[in-house]
Formats: C-alpha cells, structure tokens, sequence
C-alpha cells in the first residue's frame, strides 16, 4: 500500500478552496498538510474536504493570519501540540497517521533585516528552530517521523534562484541555513525532495506575486519542505516522480505564492 502525503502553503484556505479540491482531484493524496490557512477552527471547510475524500481533519487555527491544517482519508490521531511558538501562534500542529508521527509546520519568515538583534520577527524565526530542533531531538529512536511544511528557509545554493544575490537576503542567509542544518541534524532528517530531485538541478517552490510571469523570471525559492526520519526513507517510492513539486498549480487563476510537493511511502 502507498501513502502519498502533501503539503501545501494555501495563503488562505477559504480564498484557494476551490485549487484545494482541485489538487485534491488531481493528485489524490491520501493526507494534505495545509499551511497559513488564515482561518480559525470553526471556519474551515471540512465538508467540503470530507466530500473530496478527505474526512479526517485537525486544525489549529488563528483569526486572520497563520494556522495550519492536516485533512486525511486515513484516521487521524491527534498528538500533543510541540509548543515552539514562543509567540503563542497557530504554526504547528503533530498528529500520528498509519504509524507515523507526523508534523506540519509554519516557521515564522521572519522580516527583511537578518539580525535578531534588532529585528524581533528574525529572532522569532531563529528561536522557532531552537525549540523545534530540541523538541526533535528526544524523539531519536521513537515513532517514525514525517516532518513537512513552509519551512521559510532555502538552504542550498540551488534551492534560491542566485545564491549570490540572495545569500544576504531573509530565507537564504548563513544563519537561517545552520539553524535549518541543526533541525535536519537532529534526526539525521532525509530531505525527501531533494532526494529524488539531486544538485545542480534547481527546485523552487515559491515565487514571488510580483513578477507579471513567473516561469519568465523563474527566481524562486525553495521554501517548502518534506522530511523523513531515516528509518523511513527505504520506505519512500524509487520512482522519482513520487516525490513531487506541482510547479503548474502556480499558473493557476488567483494562486498562492507557494505550490504543494509531496511524496510517496510504502506501508
């Protein structure tokens, strides 16, 4: 049996519904982690998902801003809430699905000045990695873990669009990118996109709103992750098209700024 699983940066999961239930038509996950969906608990549109397949739903909402969401056609389990936010924000939620534990998370951008000394949204960002990395880093050795979601950093050289224009700009600095490679490092993380899809090729799953054509400018970033405990990863699908990045649901009418990856895994 497989287990897709997809995740997915919606930027409001009430204005992009309709792309939701599209995707889910198209590729058929069997579980959607949803992030930034701008929603609280009671506004989510579970009918909606439950009528497309996906009856198994936990939220963790916020009026407005943030929030994350997983919808499932396997049972859910809920599991106790990381508590990584020092800011007490909806970005992250765990749940245990077909024997894994599984996590989908929002990570602060944290603003345009890369220095946590004077910029608090930086430091935000910086001290998220810390309390997740730590939370991780006691699971060695429990359930195995699938770790997804908007991790709102680009790590390597071909996950930026110019790693020499970027490497001083939020999302690709040297900071950001060892905070990224001590969460990985906890676990041994396998990064499963990356994996299927090895440097130099470049792989973007975010650009900007400002470009008139997206695929002209092409200056992406790869923001949007899928992690596997390593005990998971001879589990993964050989096929390499199993783990995906839907750079075509960018072109869609009225898109979020990030589109879904997702992976295959035998159970």
């Amino acid at each position: 049996m497989i287990l897709r699983i997809a995740s997915w940066n919606v930027n409001s999961v009430r204005l992009r519904l309709d792309h939701i239930l599209r995707f889910v038509s198209e590729a058929r996950p069997d579980v959607l982690c949803l992030q930034e969906i701008k929603c609280q608990e009671s506004e989510f549109p579970r009918r909606a998902l439950a009528a497309a397949g996906l009856p198994h739903v936990l939220v963790a909402g916020q009026k407005g801003w943030h929030g994350v969401a997983i919808a499932s056609a396997v049972p859910l389990e809920p599991l106790p809430a990381l508590g990584v936010c020092r800011e007490g924000q909806a970005r992250s939620l765990s749940a245990r699905v077909a024997g894994l534990d599984l996590h989908t998370l929002y990570v602060p951008a944290g603003g345009d000045l890369p220095d946590p000394a004077l910029n608090a949204k930086f430091a935000h960002k910086l001290d998220f990695f810390a309390r997740l990395t730590a939370k991780m880093a006691v699971l060695d050795g429990q359930s195995p873990v699938v770790l997804c979601g908007d991790l709102n950093v680009a790590p390597g050289m071909f996950d930026v669009w110019s790693h020499r224009q970027m490497s001083k700009v939020v999302s690709h600095t040297p900071i950001e990118i060892a905070a990224m490679e001590s969460l990985r490092a906890s676990l041994g993380f396998v990064d499963v996109i990356r994996r299927a899809h090895p440097e130099p090729e470049k792989v973007f799953t975010w650009w900007s709103y400002r470009a008139a054509d997206f695929r002209t400018s092409d200056r992406g970033l790869r923001l949007d992750h899928i992690w596997v405990s390593p005990s998971l990863a001879p589990r993964i699908a050989e096929d390499p098209a199993s783990s995906r990045v839907y750079q075509d649901v960018r072109a869609w009418t009225r898109p979020s700024d990030h589109v879904p990856v997702s992976f295959d895994l035998r159970l």
